[in-house]
């Protein structure tokens, strides 16, 4: 945890009240963000002194007999010894694992799959026999606030990054045997990322919520809610943290601030991936 004397948590709890923080911006702006991407299916995502790294790896697979026509995705998260003193060892640990669920429950609708923003029927290539695994890692390189924000727009960036080899299925396979797939070395399709959603966390501190909190103004939350909406306004998960209970009323105005400002931030991250992607073609 952050320490601060009594008069830095005054001076923050006081700033958001009149909504001018202490680094100047209002409740609902956000830090500079910049995006860098790589070799094929990665992405480095900065939100102020927040810096995250997410990479895709995708395998051939067998879908789940409960869900046949679908592919899988999994989403695991680690955090860098040296992101933040109190995040080494267990505490580090506890944070990924605190994470990895937290995305899963924004990006795929939790266990079921349910209103997931990550297309997973498009990851089918034989129902019920072969499919694509994406595999999503994601690494806190340093920590100053807003982790799951930052993690879910370098997921983004990364799946737009992402080209998945084209497969040429053998059709001369009985039914009830397993197909012969060629995976092509040449050939490849581009990730649809037009469903991802990015991840807006409204913290609240005090009577107020603001977006994109620093480690200081987290420190003085009573709880917060991360929504994750796509670009037709459509919500894909919800997850809370916190120990403070919210009333019903201020958790659906939560919501609706978070659909209101995910428009500037998936316009921002839109425009930084378009210009990482064009500097790639440059080099």
């Amino acid at each position: 945890m952050v320490g601060l004397s009594v008069g830095e948590k005054h001076f923050i709890q006081g700033g958001i009240a009149q909504d001018l923080r202490t680094d100047g911006r209002k409740r609902l702006t956000y830090r500079p963000i910049s995006v860098e991407t790589g070799a094929n299916g990665s992405a480095r995502v900065k939100m102020g002194k927040t810096e995250v790294i997410a990479s895709v790896k995708a395998e051939l697979g067998r879908p789940n007999s409960s869900a046949p026509d679908k592919g899988k995705v999994s989403i695991y998260i680690d955090c860098s010894p040296t992101a933040a003193p109190q995040y080494e060892g267990r505490g580090g640990e506890e944070l990924s694992m605190e994470l990895s669920a937290a995305l899963r429950q924004c990006l795929l609708g939790g266990k079921t799959g349910a209103g997931a923003g990550i297309n997973l029927s498009s990851l089918s290539i034989v129902d019920g026999k072969v499919c694509w695994d994406l595999y999503i890692d994601g690494l806190v390189i340093n920590i100053d606030g807003n982790i799951l924000d930052a993690l879910g727009a370098a997921i983004k960036a990364a799946l737009s990054n992402t080209g998945i080899p084209k497969v040429n299925v053998a059709s001369t396979a009985p039914s009830d045997e397993q197909p012969e797939v060629d995976v092509s070395d040449e050939e490849f399709l581009q990730f649809d990322t037009t469903a991802v959603p990015v991840i807006v966390t409204l913290t609240k501190v005090g009577r107020h919520y603001i977006v994109d909190a620093t480690s200081e103004e987290e420190s003085e939350m009573s709880s917060a809610v991360s929504v994750s909406v796509n670009r037709q306004g459509l919500i894909c998960g919800l997850t809370k943290r916190g120990g403070a209970g919210l009333d019903p009323s201020v958790v659906l105005d939560m919501i609706s601030v978070g659909k209101h400002v995910s428009e500037q931030l998936m316009n921002k991250l839109d425009s930084e991936i378009a210009a990482a992607e064009a500097t790639m073609e440059e080099e």
